[in-house]
């Protein structure tokens, strides 16, 4: 992916760090692996980027542990949440074409993120 922004130094450090993540990332992840190449970037210079791109649409965000994660990929983010003992399973859910089917007169789905709320094994074994 090229991202594409008015090039700053900081920027296109940015810009060449950004592609190596290749899963879900925090800021704070993307601002400690920048600023070691660059010791005096600063996190702020970090967030204004990282929104910038979400502007663009060129990244995804999504809601994980009450922290924003980050995404270069479509990919959909999804959790199983124990409503006993507040565990969070991450679990992959590849496909939902039930909701594309209830969607496709309003637009065409990119991504998803889907918290699962139930009680698991173990809360039920208790």
């Amino acid at each position: 992916m090229k991202i594409k922004l008015r090039n700053t130094r900081q920027k296109e450090l940015l810009s060449e760090e950004i592609i190596k993540f290749k899963t879900f990332f925090t800021a704070e992840e993307f601002f400690i692996k920048s600023s070691k190449k660059d010791s005096k970037l600063g996190i702020a210079t970090v967030y204004r980027f990282l929104n910038d791109l979400e502007n663009k649409r060129q990244i995804h965000s999504y809601i994980c542990n009450r922290k924003k994660l980050y995404s270069l990929n479509h990919k959909s983010h999804c959790h199983f949440i124990c409503e006993k003992c507040s565990k969070i399973e991450h679990i992959e859910i590849n496909s939902l074409d039930f909701l594309k089917n209830k969607i496709s007169g309003m637009g065409s789905m990119c991504h998803f993120q889907i918290d699962v709320i139930g009680i698991c094994n173990n809360c039920k074994e208790k």
